[in-house]
């Protein structure tokens, strides 16, 4: 059995107009959310062997606030360009590219290959949207990912910030 987590990078600032993309940073509420996040992690009780970001800015960034509020080495998360706005064969490629060591895996990129990757994961799940920070959590019934298949993979549940079953309160 693996375990996918799927994350969506937390709120970015629009400022600065001169920045690329790839180049946005996190705002203040992205900087509150994503620890949030991990900390509800951590509460869970829950422990990544991998986390891989997408390039941009904000979602490496989101990745290490999450990781050091959840206990992760933050000098050990990975970064693959196949999760920025490539698509979902690009982000099954990520997840089939992995070693069989890793049993827990946590991919950190954008909307909207993020709801759209997620809903087809789960032909009965209907996420409208993943928020910013959003974090979606399949269980994979397989020995190795490269034998990962959306038919061996199933639902486990979703968390975002302003959950309001989450017991936590966010702005």
């Amino acid at each position: 059995m693996k375990t996918l987590y799927l994350l969506r990078h937390a709120k970015s600032s629009w400022s600065d107009p001169s920045l690329s993309d790839q180049q946005r940073p996190l705002n203040g509420r992205g900087k509150r959310n994503a620890p949030l996040m991990g900390e509800r992690f951590r509460e869970r009780g829950e422990t990544l062997d991998r986390i891989v970001s997408s390039p941009a800015r904000r979602a490496h960034t989101t990745a290490q606030f999450f990781a050091g509020a959840c206990g992760f080495p933050e000098q050990d998360i990975m970064v693959d360009a196949d999760l920025y706005f490539s698509g979902g064969g690009s982000i099954e490629g990520v997840i089939r590219n992995q070693t069989d060591e890793v049993g827990k895996l946590m991919l950190v990129f954008h909307n909207p290959d993020i709801t759209s990757f997620s809903n087809s994961l789960d032909y009965d799940l209907h996420i409208g949207n993943v928020p910013t920070a959003g974090l979606v959590c399949f269980e994979c019934e397989i020995e190795r990912w490269g034998d990962f298949t959306r038919d061996a993979t199933r639902f486990a549940y979703f968390d975002y910030p302003k959950n309001p079953s989450s017991g936590v309160v966010s702005d």
